[in-house]
């Protein structure tokens, strides 16, 4: 049978003769055949199987084979035995030799004929032996996947234990082995399903058999890091990474980080050739992996490697976004890498030139995920051209093709940029001494305490909060780096955007403290504020005086623009009027202010402030705060002035009652009649004598800032100490100013306009008026009149002192973002109809029942900042006695659709200005700098740990937010760092 055979394959008879002939010899095999024609027919099929020349001698072997092995299975154990099955292994089976994947699908084939006879068990250990020296000897995907598919038939023949760890091992190293030279997609796909079925069993092995895990992701890592310059690891490791638990994501990236013995050079190509694997067609999670390990990296500051690895493969990563299989993947590696890498625009502007092809092709290509795809990819190019803003030439051609969609507000991006920076502290792998000293989540940077300068920095941080200040101050040209403004400008750019915790202003300082200020010592925040503004105004007053001397004279219609910055912004303007009680004869004067400095006022003051204002007065009971004057209240007038001198004031409104200041309780204090007598005595020009007189207060020009100044801190003449009054204001959020407003009629006009800045004299000896003014001022009063109008501000910052004295204590402010631009929307359910109100109220704007505080206010005090809400801001000084509001300042707000009127339209800026390029320059330098820093003490950290102890820094619930302590920042502490690096 097996010659009759044998010579028919060999013939040239037809195939179909054959097959007929074929048949019959299968036929044959339920007859009874000796065991020596078993074996005969058995070799011939192998050989046929194996050594055949076409697809038809095969395909005869298998049909012979597996009819005679059916009916004859005993001399089918006999014929495949142990030896025979380790020598085709071995050896291979005549001219085939052993790597041919013929082999092991013969073997596959036998081994499902004899699955039922007792001998398999024998086969199956030795097959356990022989796939882990194939495996060893580094097989083509080819045959690779043939035994996987083998073993994923009979598990039994996979090697168990110790020898299942090494297995997995070697099979790994066979995979990175793997390569496919052919760029048809035939030939891709079919090389793609090859390395799925190996992947497949290493993750049946992993699934049967736990501690296989560990050990092949170690050695995985071991040949993604591998620095061997002639080794290039297969990306068809990719395939693997689906089946590895995300629940080992955080063990195992932790692990990795924190390795002493992983060298930056390995990491580096490790974290590079993981970003490669997105190049694989069917890998999942790789986004996920990668990600984790770059966050991995960053809580442990190794910036060196993530700044290489990023400019390195971040083109790779971009050019991956134009295949559809691997689109969404790439865009979420993409957006982590860039939006983390926030210290300068290089690695954004190295893909910024394929943005407009890729978002045309986007918009054309008709897929139904390209849509949605376009809108994730816009919004992240919004996001990086938001934080390196100040290059139109690179972004003129993607803003115009991507005006059509839809833009993120700046709130948004601000909030995807903070959290997605390296030195973000949202990381969950930073923990014990490395963890970060990034920004906090507020995403606003501190002030480093250079040795009590709390007053400068809750100043600098108050002024930078003001939005349109600001945006001005960033927005300008300046030439020149030792001016004043351009070393704010400078200030406010990295507080804006380094990514620091906390900047140090030690340049800024030295330029703007006082002469008279001690450094080291406590001083005024209000002192030092009226300073600074008056120093930015004088100079800018200046540099227009020099420009004008140097240039052709400017014509009188652009008076108006010459106005300085400080001008257009906390400037307004008072009208003093005094009446002579007498006569009735009227001197009125008007100065500019750049604050209101309002005096507390004891119980007789305030019930004097009730009635009529014909009434006679007697002597004045209260201070009237001398606008741009001293924060301190002179008791020199009056008895009733020293109330609050000695100590806390709580002065009651009757019996057993205390009374409830509000901060417009203070103004209309401030802006109330004040009666002249008895020392104080007004000169009359008109009667030639002392007379008692009426002096009061109208705000003429309100400012866009207005800046309120409590005057908390008293001279006691007794112990010749000031000391600081502890009562507590109310603090409305929305507030409104009366301003007065001229029309004249007709005839002349007695006021006169004073354009000094500064104003510290007694008003009323500047105002003595001589005989041709008395009477232009009788006339004055039959020809203008006067219109009120009531001015919506809205609160925007809160300076406070924590301490009993001006000499010590604590300063911290509260702040938000308020803008001009805002179109009043506080004040959108004021109900206010009549105009005509002359006094400072507050507007209670109703909340919604069991609404929760927003958290829109920040709380600055020097390195620490962190979100709050008003409510906090309001009931701080009930909290923390000690803790008093100093000085406050308001926005005033528009409520008219265009944002304002007139000639303050330009005030209004609706976004934050580009950042000029030597600004950026020195951010950008900087941040590389404090980059290196961390990384440098990480390293300095992670040598110490072994050696020190420490304790857990614990905190006080209790604990003033002014506290002076490690906790509230006033020490000057809380922001070390270590010696210089020149990047």
């Amino acid at each position: 049978m097996d010659k009759i055979l044998e010579a028919l394959v060999g013939s040239s008879h037809p195939v179909s003769v054959k097959k007929a002939i074929v048949k019959k010899v299968v036929e044959a095999a339920e007859k009874e055949v000796t065991e020596e024609q078993c074996h005969a027919l058995y070799g011939l099929a192998t050989r046929l199987i194996l050594l055949g020349e076409d697809t038809f001698q095969r395909q005869v072997g298998i049909q012979v084979l597996e009819a005679y092995a059916r009916c004859h299975r005993a001399q089918f154990e006999c014929f495949f035995t142990k030896e025979f099955v380790v020598g085709l292994l071995q050896q291979g089976y005549g001219s085939l030799d052993r790597k041919d994947p013929a082999v092991i699908d013969y073997v596959h084939s036998c081994l499902r004929l004899l699955i039922s006879c007792p001998s398999v068990l024998e086969i199956f250990g030795a097959v356990q032996v022989e796939v882990l020296r194939v495996v060893c000897e580094r097989p083509g995907p080819a045959m690779c996947a043939r035994l996987s598919t083998m073993l994923l038939d009979f598990v039994q023949c996979i090697p168990r234990d110790k020898s299942a760890v090494l297995f997995c091992q070697q099979l790994l190293r066979t995979i990175a082995h793997f390569q496919c030279t052919s760029d048809q997609e035939r030939e891709l796909q079919e090389y793609v399903s090859q390395v799925t079925k190996v992947s497949t069993l290493l993750q049946t092995i992993w699934k049967a058999e736990p501690a296989t895990l560990l050990p092949s992701l170690q050695e995985v890592f071991a040949i993604i890091s591998s620095t061997d310059p002639y080794f290039e690891p297969s990306i068809a490791l990719a395939s693997l990474v689906q089946h590895i638990p995300l629940q080992m994501i955080t063990v195992l990236i932790k692990s990795l980080t924190t390795d002493r013995n992983v060298k930056d050079a390995s990491m580096t190509q490790a974290l590079c050739r993981m970003i490669d694997w997105l190049s694989w067609p069917l890998a999942q999670y790789v986004d996920t992996w990668v990600i984790a390990l770059l966050k991995g990296l960053a809580a442990v500051q190794k910036f060196t490697i993530l700044i290489d690895v990023t400019l390195l493969k971040i083109e790779l990563v971009f050019s991956r976004l134009w295949y559809p299989v691997v689109r969404q993947g790439a865009l979420v590696v993409l957006s982590h890498m860039l939006l983390s890498f926030q210290h300068c625009p290089e690695a954004f502007h190295l893909v910024v030139p394929q943005i407009v092809d890729l978002v045309q092709s986007l918009k054309s290509d008709g897929l139904p995920t390209s849509k949605d795809f376009l809108l994730q990819f816009t919004e992240l190019i919004h996001c990086m051209m938001y934080q390196f803003s100040g290059f139109p030439d690179l972004y003129e051609n993607i803003l115009e093709v991507i005006k059509e969609l839809p833009k993120p507000g700046e709130k948004k991006m601000k909030q995807i940029l903070n959290r997605s920076a390296w030195t973000s502290q949202s990381n969950s792998f930073a923990t014990g001494l490395l963890r970060l000293s990034g920004k906090s989540e507020t995403g606003k940077t501190g002030l480093v305490n250079l040795g009590n300068t709390c007053y400068m920095n809750s100043i600098l941080q108050t002024l930078f909060m003001a939005t349109d200040f600001r945006r001005h101050v960033l927005s300008q040209q300046l030439s020149g780096s030792n001016t004043l403004m351009k070393k704010l400008q400078l200030l406010f750019a990295f507080l804006a955007h380094t990514q620091r915790a906390a900047y140090a202003p030690r340049s800024f300082f030295d330029a703007s403290r006082p002469p008279w200020f001690t450094a080291g010592s406590q001083q005024d925040c209000s002192e030092y504020l009226r300073y600074l503004l008056d120093r930015l105004h004088e100079e800018e007053k200046t540099f227009q005086i020099l420009k004008q001397a140097t240039s052709k004279a400017v014509p009188p219609e652009a008076e108006g623009d010459r106005k300085t910055l400080v001008e257009k912004l906390f400037r307004g303007r008072l009208c003093t009027g005094i009446r002579c009680l007498q006569c009735n004869s009227i001197s009125e004067k008007d100065e500019p202010f750049t604050d209101l400095s309002l005096a507390f006022y004891p119980p007789a003051a305030q019930e004097l402030a009730e009635d009529s204002l014909e009434a006679e007065r007697g002597p004045a009971s209260a201070c009237q705060g001398s606008v741009n004057g001293s924060d301190e209240i002179s008791e020199s007038s009056s008895k009733e002035r020293q109330a609050g001198a000695d100590g806390e004031h709580r002065v009651p409104n009757g019996p057993g009652a205390e009374r409830c200041l509000s901060v417009p309780d203070l103004v209309n204090y401030f802006l109330a009649p004040e009666i002249l007598d008895e020392e104080n005595k007004y000169y009359c020009e008109r009667c030639v004598s002392l007379q008692r007189a009426e002096k009061t207060l109208r705000v003429l020009d309100t400012p866009e800032y207005l800046i309120l100044t409590l005057l908390r801190f008293s001279y006691d003449a007794r112990c010749h100490v000031r000391r600081k009054i502890l009562e507590n204001v109310s603090i409305p959020l929305l507030m409104r100013l009366p301003s007065y407003h001229r029309t004249a009629m007709s005839g002349p006009t007695s006021s006169l306009e004073v354009d000094s800045f500064d104003s510290g004299e007694n008003l009323a000896k500047k105002l003595k008026p001589s005989v041709k003014e008395e009477q232009e001022l009788k006339e004055e009063v039959e020809v203008t009149s006067t219109t009120v109008e009531s001015v919506p501000y809205v609160l925007c910052s809160v300076v406070m002192h924590s301490g009993m004295s001006s000499e010590s204590g604590h300063y911290y402010c509260y702040c938000r973002n308020v803008s001009g631009a805002d179109q009043g929307e506080e004040f959108k359910d004021d109900s206010l109809t009549d105009p005509g109100l002359q006094t400072c109220f507050s507007v209670v704007k109703q909340e919604e029942p069991g609404a929760q505080p927003l958290r829109d206010w920040f709380l600055f005090n020097d390195s620490r900042v962190t979100f709050t809400s008003f409510q906090s801001v309001q009931s701080v000084t009930s909290r923390f006695p000690k803790d008093t509001a100093y000085v406050l300042v308001y926005r005033k707000q528009s409520l008219t659709n265009s944002g304002g009127a007139g000639t303050n339209n330009w005030l209004r800026l609706t976004a934050e200005p580009p950042l000029q390029k030597e600004l950026m320059d020195a951010i950008t330098k900087d941040n590389k700098l404090f980059l290196q820093e961390q990384e440098l003490s990480a390293r300095t950290q992670a040598l110490q740990a072994a050696s020190c102890s420490f304790r857990p820094n614990g905190f006080d619930d209790n604990d003033p937010p002014g506290s002076c302590g490690p906790s509230g920042g006033g020490g000057g502490g809380g922001f070390n760092t270590i010696s210089r690096l020149v990047f």
